[in-house]
């Protein structure tokens, strides 16, 4: 897209990022509210969500860049660095991963999910991965759309739920390269 670049983030945007990131899935939470386990499920999410600090120690801080003004984000993890708070590995040790994508809400329907997943599928590639992975949710259906698109592929068996004994799953997508 014309006069859209895709960067790493500076540290001196990182709070930046993690506010739009904040914006960005803020339309989310509300929906997910059925009982007090799933709020506290969600506002736990919500902070990882703004900690870009933490994940910057692990993966590129990818934004997506209109002459200053940042209008999406994204963390891109390398082969075996893609992890969840309980240190689990959550992506196969020779694949990559992606993370916490964000548009800001004013900047949606510009492409900017689409260039931000590609430019962490052009990484995974430079880094000679075997293919990428993500998660995302039935509450995201514009950016499930977006991934089938591109060509992921339901991956059941990484689906988890993070709120026990709930219907809440989180669901699994790799893009093998062949």
């Amino acid at each position: 897209m014309a006069g859209v670049t895709v960067r790493e983030a500076r540290d001196t945007e990182l709070d930046d990022v993690a506010d739009l990131l904040d914006e960005a899935y803020r339309q989310y939470f509300p929906a997910a509210y059925g009982s007090d386990e799933e709020r506290d499920a969600w506002e736990g999410y919500r902070a990882e969500i703004r900690d870009t600090r933490r994940r910057a120690a692990v993966a590129a801080q990818l934004v997506a860049d209109a002459e200053g003004d940042l209008l999406g984000a994204v963390s891109y993890y390398p082969p075996g660095m893609m992890h969840y708070d309980e240190g689990e590995l959550a992506a196969p040790e020779n694949w990559s991963g992606i993370r916490l994508l964000g548009v800001a809400p004013a900047a949606r329907g510009r492409r900017i999910g689409r260039m931000l997943t590609e430019a962490c599928i052009d990484r995974a590639r430079a880094d000679r991965a075997a293919g990428i992975m993500l998660h995302t949710t039935v509450l995201m259906e514009i950016a499930r759309g977006l991934y089938e698109r591109m060509g992921f592929q339901r991956a059941p068996e990484l689906d988890f739920s993070p709120i026990e004994d709930s219907d809440f799953v989180v669901m699994g997508y790799r893009l093998p390269f062949e």
